[in-house]
C-alpha cells in the first residue's frame, strides 16, 4: 500500500537554516512515498487512520526580525578563551600554542598532518597547569599548589590544508582570535613557489576564511625588513623573494577590515629559548628597525600577550627584537608605546563590568558669578619705571642771587634752596643756569688725555 502525497501551493514550508544565515523553503510530504504495510502481511492495516493536514500557509514561513536576529548572533558568538593557532608544529607555532594554554586559552591546533603534531602532543602532555592561575590568565607563581588540570585537554588537534579554501571555515570553529605563524619551509630551497604559496596565497586564504567568520582578532606573524629595500632585505629576498609575499600578506590582513596585530620578529634561527636569560626584548614601530635576534620563545611570549589583551595590541604593527642592554619592561608598558593604526571601537572590559567608578565621580560646585566692580576704574600701569618718583621732591641747586661779593654769593646760593621742579628738563634748566653764575668756577674738560 503506498499513499503520495501531491505537491500544492497550500503546503507549509519548513525553515532550514543555509550557510550564509539566511532560511531556504523546504515544502512538507511534497512527491514523497508513505510505504505503508500490505493487508496480507499486517491485516490491522486497514484501521490505520491518516490524519488530515490543513495548511494555510501560501508560502514559506516567516519569521519575526527579532527570531532571526537572536539565531544570527547565536551563530556569530565567538568564545573569548578559544584561538585558533596556524602552523602549531612549526618553532614558534608550537611555543605559541604551550604559551596560550599557559594563559588559560582553549587552542585548536590547525596542522596539515595528524602525525606532525604527535611531537607537540607529547609537550603539551608534560605540562601541568595551575587551574586559578590559568583562569586568571597568569604564570603559576606557587610552586607547592596542589590543584592542576592536564593542558592536553584543552588542545585539540585539527587537520587543515590552508591552500584548500574549504577545509578553512570548519577549522576555525567558533574560535575569536586568530593566529598565523606559518611560513615557507627553509629546507624547501628549491621550491621556488614556497614563498609565494605558503607566505600569500595560504595566508591569505586564512585571512579570507577569518573575515568571513567575524574573528574578534587577528595577529600574523611576518618578518623584520618586509616593506624594505636594500641590507638585509635585499638577502632575505633573495629566497624568491620571500619578503615581497609576507607584505602581499601584511596588505591583505589591513584590507580585511579586520582586527589585526603584525609582529615582525627579528633572526630567530640562531637564538635558542635560553636566550631571554641575557637579552630583554624591545618593540618598535613599523619600518624602524634594521636587524636583530630575538629568540622563538620570546616571540611566542608575545603573541601570547596580545592573544590575552588585545586592546593593547589594537591594530599595531610590532617590530621585536632583543637586546643585552635593554632593560627589563613589562610588555603591557611596552606595547604602549606602539601607535595603533585605528581607533579601538570597544569599551575597556574593566568599564563596562563594572561601569563608571562612583568614587571618581565628583559634582563640580557651581560656578561662583563675580560681582562687577563699581566706583573703580581700571588704570593702567605706565611704560617708564621713572614715573614712580614723580610725587618726590628732588634736591636741586639752587637759584643765584646777585651780590657784590664772590662770598656773599656763595652764601647765598647755600642758604636759597627753592623747590623742586616737577619735570626732568627744569632740572636741567636750573643746573645750567647755577654753573652760568659762578664766576670762579673753571670748566674742566671731559677727557682726561687732555692734562
Amino acid at each position: 500500500m503506498e499513499l503520495r502525497s501531491l505537491q500544492s501551493p497550500s503546503v507549509t514550508s519548513i525553515p532550514k537554516l543555509n550557510r550564509n544565515g539566511g532560511f531556504l523553503g523546504k515544502p512538507l510530504l511534497c512527491g514523497q512515498v508513505l510505504r505503508l504495510p500490505s493487508s496480507r502481511r499486517c491485516p490491522d492495516s486497514r484501521k490505520f487512520t491518516v490524519l488530515e493536514f490543513c495548511a494555510q500557509a501560501t508560502g514559506p514561513s516567516k519569521f519575526s526580525s527579532g527570531t532571526i536576529g537572536a539565531i544570527q548572533n547565536k551563530a556569530d558568538s565567538k568564545d573569548k578563551d578559544l584561538a585558533f593557532v596556524a602552523g602549531a608544529t612549526g618553532k614558534v607555532g608550537s611555543r605559541t600554542v604551550r604559551e596560550l594554554l599557559k594563559l588559560g586559552f582553549r587552542v585548536r591546533a590547525g596542522v596539515r598532518s595528524a602525525q606532525k603534531a604527535e611531537s607537540l602532543i607529547q609537550s603539551v602532555k608534560q605540562m601541568k597547569l595551575d587551574v586559578e592561575s590559568a583562569s586568571a590568565g597568569t604564570q603559576p607563581n606557587n610552586r607547592y599548589s596542589l590543584v592542576f588540570s592536564p593542558a592536553v585537554e584543552k588542545l585539540e588537534i585539527v587537520e587543515c590544508d590552508l591552500e584548500k579554501r574549504d577545509q578553512i571555515g570548519l577549522a576555525l570553529g567558533n574560535a575569536s582570535v586568530v593566529i598565523c605563524c606559518i611560513g615557507a619551509s627553509e629546507k624547501e630551497v628549491f621550491d621556488i613557489t614556497g614563498p609565494y604559496r605558503i607566505d600569500y596565497m595560504a595566508t591569505k586564504n586564512l585571512i579570507d576564511a577569518a573575515t568571513v567568520a567575524k574573528v574578534s582578532h587577528f595577529i600574523l606573524v611576518t618578518s623584520l625588513g618586509t616593506n624594505k629595500v636594500g641590507f638585509p632585505a635585499a638577502i632575505l629576498n633573495l629566497f624568491w623573494g620571500v619578503l615581497i609575499w609576507k607584505r602581499k600578506a601584511e596588505e591583505a590582513l589591513l584590507a580585511s577590515g579586520l582586527p589585526y596585530t603584525i609582529v615582525r620578529p627579528g633572526g630567530m634561527e640562531r637564538p635558542t629559548d635560553a636566550f631571554k636569560e641575557t637579552h630583554n626584548i624591545t618593540l618598535s614601530p613599523e619600518d624602524t628597525l634594521f636587524g636583530g635576534l630575538v629568540s622563538n620563545l620570546q616571540v611566542a611570549e608575545l603573541i601570547a600577550f596580545m592573544a590575552k589583551n588585545r586592546g593593547s595590541s589594537y591594530c599595531k604593527v610590532v617590530e621585536v627584537i632583543a637586546e643585552t642592554t635593554a632593560p627589563l619592561i613589562p610588555m603591557g608598558e611596552l606595547l604602549a608605546k606602539i601607535p595603533s593604526q585605528r581607533v579601538d571601537p570597544s569599551p575597556k572590559e574593566s568599564e563596562v563590568a563594572d561601569g563608571p567608578d562612583p568614587a571618581a565621580v565628583v559634582s563640580s560646585p557651581p560656578p561662583i558669578e563675580k560681582e562687577p566692580l563699581q566706583g573703580k576704574t581700571k588704570t593702567t600701569s605706565p611704560l617708564s619705571p621713572y614715573i614712580a618718583y614723580d610725587d618726590r621732591k628732588l634736591l636741586t641747586s639752587p637759584t643765584p642771587m646777585s651780590s657784590t661779593s664772590n662770598g656773599a654769593k656763595q652764601a647765598s646760593a647755600v642758604d636759597a634752596i627753592p623747590a623742586a621742579p616737577k619735570s626732568t628738563l627744569s632740572i636741567q634748566t636750573n643746573l645750567a643756569e647755577l654753573y652760568s653764575s659762578i664766576p670762579n668756577m673753571k670748566k674742566r674738560p671731559l677727557s682726561p688725555y687732555i692734562a
